[in-house]
């Protein structure tokens, strides 16, 4: 995989960051993210020496978080963010536009799902952009697998 789907892709967290909503425990994340997908407003309060981190619990709106200072949560974030929203349009994968919905009309029609494999030969050939597309700023590949064994535990 490329460099895009590595974890620590950005300024590293020097010690286990929680979540000042929730208290999960968050997982690095790169300045270049935040940057990308942050909204203007939320952006001017970004503090680029800060390390950051992802908060993935469903249940909590705060998506980015440091060891102080506010948080960023769903409203700050330019897109709907896959672990918070469990809308079927909503991107599974953010770089080539899998759906929950495209997920499990595709297994409908043809009982299997190319999502998988297709991004991973999407990925393969160096064409993701996961750390500027994705909120969690890494590769949807666990994701996507989980939606489709989700979907494929559901259809008859």
């Amino acid at each position: 995989m490329s460099d895009c789907c590595a974890v620590g892709n950005g300024k590293p967290v020097a010690a286990v960051l929680r979540c000042p909503q929730c208290g999960q425990e968050g997982k690095p994340i790169g300045l270049v993210t935040l940057k990308s997908l942050l909204r203007p407003e939320a952006l001017e309060r970004l503090d680029p020496q800060t390390a950051y981190a992802f908060c993935a619990a469903p249940q909590c709106d705060v998506v980015y978080f440091a060891a102080d200072g506010a948080p960023f949560r769903t409203a700050d974030v330019k897109v709907p963010v896959y672990q918070k929203d469990p809308g079927e349009d909503v991107p599974v994968c953010y770089c080539f536009g899998w759906t929950r919905r495209r997920i499990r009309d595709e297994l409908a029609q043809t009982g299997k799902s190319t999502a998988s494999a297709t991004i991973a030969a999407h990925v393969k050939a160096g064409r993701c952009g996961c750390e500027v597309n994705n909120p969690q700023g890494a590769c949807c590949l666990g994701n996507v697998q989980a939606v489709v064994r989700q979907w494929k535990a559901t259809l008859p």
